[in-house]
């Protein structure tokens, strides 16, 4: 039992995310010897430790533990190993790692470590600015190369501050962001919480400004982008460089007459070295601390770590004229059996310009000219469908463009259970790429904006109930602000009813608080949001449209939570009235 209980107190067990996060208030040194449940810690290492435990007598700064990589966000680079990991943390800061049991390593490693902690208490030497880590699949760093299944992604978290929101730069943001070769793996725009603020920037809560800080992170909407620097390493400012030692050199006689000059690549930047560089620092704070962003997105992206193993693509999908009219009700079901999303919809005849370009593959075909007068005929229904490996799935579900190579490679294919005997083509269309696939889609369902307000009298609870319905209803909140209306800002929203008899009760209910007005972006959206707030009455809207805004949260005609627009053209002539600044999200003519 002695043998036991000194095994227990020689490492402690570390075996989930929040005691990892007490592992690391440790001082001095930690050995953390990583672990997968099925084959447990490396015993092999454990008379080493109990040796140097024993040698060194420093128990309050030399500290082992054991930890499950299984159960720790953390450490899921290392899942799935059969290799030991030892990593070697510095008061919390993850320094070293070695991977296999190599003992003399390790023991050199701890001894080394140890004496710098001591002749730092004593006051002999200056703690050295150690370089954290980052956590990768070791067999990426042999390569070079990161598979995108296999390769859990280091993140970072960026914030874009109410300030750049406002002012339209998010846009541009996010661009300079993937053009500098990273990758937004999330997304979410919203209004911080003062809690939120505190945990994003806990590291400067202690400032003399801070305090005075929190409101102008609070009154306005945020965006937080979860970015990962992505696999390719394509960077504009990342160039090969001559190395100065072998630049000039002959090649020897016995080289290879094709050899290949050295060349040293830059350095990658980080993420806040890139946003540096390109001046937008002053908009967008980011968090680079694996153990912080890991804690972030839990509170930012509750589902982030259980839904990146899922590759859900976006595609385009057509379902020509003849198709539509007779079987489209057969098709949608089909759709939705394979586990397809449907996320937009929308019935439309084709210009003679857009036909040539989707049946562009058929252009050398005796048919052709009858496709495109078929195609433009009638309407066709264009969707937008959302699956895990969406871009495949539907190319393999629809089959090859034609029926004659559909009946000698899929028979089974949609494209042989819905031919037809006016055109030998397949009766369905999808994207050949993703790229392509958002190109159509943004031509197919161009975004709009539209005006939304939120009325005093809805609850902050009530707020955001109704945050969550638009942003399930596919809308982009792409600007937001709360403010007291004053009659002569209502003037600008309500402008068509200035005139009414019962417009000085409008601006009676509205002066009871601070409205908050936004502007929502998707297809459709003036029409779209229309349907979401339902009838004008929350009576008849409980009857009409039990799930509308207005039947869950409005109290009478006039206190009816929330008002929009009634057509593009008028929302863009309030939206430029009330958000001077305003950039709209397309070029679309709104």
């Amino acid at each position: 039992m002695a043998g036991k209980k000194r095994e227990v107190q020689l490492q402690a067990v570390i075996n989930n995310q929040s005691l990892w996060g007490e592992m690391l208030q440790n001082k001095g040194l930690t050995v953390i010897d990583v672990y997968q449940a099925w084959c447990g810690p490396c015993k092999a290492m454990q008379t080493l430790f109990r040796k140097l435990k024993n040698e060194l007598n420093e128990d309050e700064i030399l500290h082992f533990v054991v930890a499950e990589a299984d159960n720790i966000v953390t450490l899921q680079p290392f899942r799935d190993k059969c290799e030991p990991i030892f990593l070697f943390s510095v008061n919390g800061k993850i320094i070293a790692k070695i991977e296999g049991a190599n003992a003399p390593l390790v023991n050199k490693k701890i001894i080394s470590l140890i004496n710098e902690e001591r002749k730092i208490a004593a006051g002999k030497m200056v703690r050295p600015q150690y370089h954290e880590i980052a956590f990768v699949d070791s067999d990426a760093e042999d390569t070079g190369e990161a598979s995108n299944e296999n390769v859990d992604k280091v993140c970072n978290i960026v914030i874009i501050k109410p300030e750049a929101m406002i002012t339209g730069k998010t846009i541009e943001i996010k661009e300079k962001i993937i053009n500098g070769g990273f990758v937004i793996e999330a997304e979410d725009t919203r209004v911080l919480t003062e809690t939120e603020v505190r945990d994003f920037y806990s590291q400067i809560v202690d400032q003399p400004e801070f305090e005075d800080f929190v409101p102008l992170m609070t009154n306005g909407l945020s965006c937080i982008l979860v970015i990962s620097q992505g696999n390719k390493q394509e960077l504009p400012h990342e160039e090969n460089v001559p190395n100065p030692e072998t630049e000039h050199k002959e090649p020897s006689e016995d080289q290879h007459e094709m050899a290949t000059p050295t060349v040293m690549k830059k350095k990658r930047d980080s993420l806040q070295e890139y946003l540096e560089r390109q001046d937008i620092t002053q908009f967008c704070d980011v968090e680079e601390n694996v153990d912080n962003v890991n804690k972030l997105i839990d509170i930012f992206f509750p589902d982030f770590k259980s839904t990146t193993s899922l590759k859900l693509e976006r595609i385009l999908a057509l379902l020509r004229p003849d198709l539509f009219r007779e079987k489209g009700e057969d098709v949608l079901n089909i759709i939705q059996v394979e586990g397809f999303k449907i996320l937009m919809q929308r019935q439309i005849v084709l210009s003679k310009e857009e036909a040539q370009t989707l049946c562009k593959e058929y252009e050398n075909e005796d048919y052709f000219g009858n496709l495109i007068e078929n195609m433009t005929s009638g309407p066709s229904l264009a969707l937008v469908l959302l699956r895990e490996n969406g871009l495949q799935h539907w190319k393999k579900l629809i089959g090859p463009s034609t029926v004659e190579e559909a009946k000698d490679y899929l028979p089974e294919s949609l494209c042989i259970q819905f031919a037809t005997e006016s055109l030998p083509i397949n009766q369905l269309y999808g994207s050949d790429s993703l790229e392509a696939a958002e190109r159509e889609i943004q031509h197919f369902f161009p975004l709009q904006s539209t005006l939304a307000l939120i009325k005093p009298h809805v609850t902050h609870e009530q707020r955001e109930d109704i945050f969550n319905l638009i942003k399930e209803a596919g809308f982009d909140i792409t600007q937001m602000k709360e403010m007291l209306l004053t009659k002569e800002q209502a003037d600008k929203i309500y402008f068509k009813i200035v005139k009414k008899d019962f417009y000085k009760d409008v601006l009676e209910v509205l002066s009871e608080g601070p409205s908050l007005v936004m502007v929502l972006t998707k297809w459709n959206a003036a029409a779209e949001w229309r349907r979401l707030m339902g009838p004008t009455d929350p009576d008849e809207a409980k009857l009409l449209s039990p799930d509308s805004i207005r039947a869950r949260f409005g109290r009478s005609v006039l206190r009816n939570a929330v008002h929009g627009s009634s057509n593009p053209y008028e929302a863009m002539e309030t939206i430029n009235k009330v958000f001077e600044k305003f950039v709209p999200a397309s070029t679309e003519a709104n």
